[in-house]
């Protein structure tokens, strides 16, 4: 009987047919014209467009396409179809003017790994930690002037150390990164560290680590094809580098615990682990105020407080040493406005060339191309396009921080896109390094000033060259793969100016 059922004619051409329409269903979502859906690349079965895609320059490749598919566009990253948004206008009316509909974030396997509280999180959880995070930072000086005391006592750290070298050639990245990691551990903690704490190291390094690793290419097929690539060797390093990570930071959590003062908070830590009690002593047996959501929320904090400003920093301090004129006028204004006196945050409005700079590192480095995906809350009908709930969505901020229709120059390093015809400094719209909308880097005034004060006291000190033999040119602006884009490993001279 079964052997008649598979040979006849019918059911066979039942199947085929059947078997027809789910393929149109999977890899040609367009053919239904009554809810037209973004236009994209056609994708072949299981890998989707993923042959047209450069993993190791995603951003490059998802910039290219936008050029001919138009800024709202689909891209099917393996089995799973992805909404590009590309250029400023399209990807500002999507997170802000549609924040509740492009809202939600995408967990994907690497987010799960990384655990639920801040960045990987939806719901209840993600607006309380948010909220509760805000305003404890907020709290503890983000963006205030006792933040302000905190980076300028880490500067002279800092400063010591680029004086050390003496003016040969060294790498500035360890340095820098455990300097900007000591203004979020302040905060955080309630203390700073030893930049030759050999825990304190392993924290810094190993968050850097696996945000680069979570860029690779085998990481991001892991995101796609979990079960195939779960034994990848970067995707291992990750869990790895988490797992440790989450290890240290729970000895440092039990700690504070252990001497806590709920009257007399000394950070974050103190403030999460005091709210806590209070929940507990009021009879509240279930909340998202437990260790292991501190723990996730910590590390969040800590890694995206550590990479952004510090990889920013140093492609600061490589133009300068690539572009030796626009650092003479750097110097020049620094000199002429505030002389030898340490920089306050309040300079900022005297220094617009200076501020220029800085902005415009900001947006050439690009260092954040694309943004953390999204997820749509419901189905909507974005610039004619239907787009179903549920649908992950990229934010491609490569695509407006180099928007040929918002920068005069947009591939070139021109702090003039920051100045008027007086020289005075003015905001771009289409400066959005930090995101937008509802998912906005949280910590975005504390990286502002960080950037301002850490790149001025350093310009103030040292005039940053290349190694001797280096020339400007052949200092190389091509960026290592990863998450973030950091420039590639190379030694700059720090020369102090007492020495030129």
């Amino acid at each position: 009987m079964e052997n008649l059922f598979l040979q006849s004619p019918s059911t066979t051409a039942l199947l085929g047919t059947v078997g027809i329409l789910l393929v149109l269903y999977i890899f040609f979502p367009n053919f239904d014209h009554q809810r037209k859906e973004p236009p994209g690349p056609r994708p072949l079965p299981v890998v989707g467009n993923l042959l047209q895609l450069d993993l190791k320059s995603l951003h490059s490749s998802l910039y290219e396409l936008s050029k001919k598919y138009g800024s709202v566009f689909t891209v099917c990253f393996g089995p799973q179809k992805m909404v590009v948004l590309a250029g400023y206008k399209t990807v500002k009316q999507a997170l802000v003017n549609y924040g509740v509909e492009f809202g939600d974030r995408l967990i994907n396997p690497v987010g799960k790994e990384l655990g639920q509280a801040v960045l990987f999180a939806n719901g209840e959880l993600w607006k309380e930690m948010r909220r509760f995070a805000l305003s404890n930072l907020r709290d503890y000086g983000m963006g205030k002037k006792a933040a302000e005391e905190k980076i300028i006592e880490e500067i002279q750290y800092l400063l010591q150390e680029f004086e050390s070298h003496e003016g040969k050639p060294f790498s500035v990245t360890k340095s820098i990164n455990y300097a900007v990691s000591n203004i979020i551990s302040a905060i955080i903690y309630g203390s700073r560290f030893d930049y030759s704490d050999a825990q304190f190291q392993q924290m810094v390094n190993r968050a850097n680590e696996t945000i680069q690793l979570s860029g690779t290419p085998s990481v991001q097929l892991f995101n796609l094809y979990p079960w195939l690539f779960q034994w990848a060797r970067n995707k291992m390093q990750l869990c790895k580098n988490v797992a440790e990570n989450r290890k240290q930071m729970k000895l440092l959590i039990k700690r504070l615990q252990e001497t806590l003062n709920v009257e007399m908070c000394r950070g974050f830590v103190d403030s999460f682990l005091a709210h806590k009690r209070k929940l507990e002593d009021s009879g509240m047996t279930e909340s998202y105020y437990t260790i292991e959501i501190l723990v996730t929320t910590v590390g969040n904090l800590f890694a995206a407080g550590t990479d952004t400003t510090g990889t920013t920093l140093r492609w600061g301090l490589l133009f300068m040493a690539k572009y030796p004129h626009i650092q003479d006028q750097v110097q020049e204004e620094l000199s002429r406005v505030v002389g030898s006196r340490q920089v306050r945050a309040e300079d900022r409005m005297i220094l617009p060339f200076t501020d220029a700079v800085i902005h415009e590192t900001q947006r050439l480095a690009n260092i954040l191309p694309i943004a953390l995906p999204h997820v749509t809350t419901t189905d909507v009908t974005f610039q004619g396009f239907f787009i179903k709930k549920g649908t992950p969505v990229i934010p491609l901020l490569t695509s407006v921080l180099w928007d040929e229709t918002e920068w005069e120059k947009p591939q070139v390093f021109n702090p003039a896109h920051f100045l008027d015809k007086d020289g005075k400094f003015v905001k771009r719209d289409a400066f959005m390094p930090f995101s937008a909308g509802r998912r906005a880097c949280l910590g975005e005034s504390l990286a502002r000033m960080e950037l301002f004060l850490f790149f001025t006291s350093l310009l103030q000190r040292f005039r940053f060259t290349p190694p001797p033999g280096v020339k400007e040119e052949e200092l190389d602006l091509t960026p290592a793969l990863g998450f973030t884009l950091m420039p590639m490993p190379q030694d700059l001279c720090a020369v102090s100016h007492e020495g030129f």
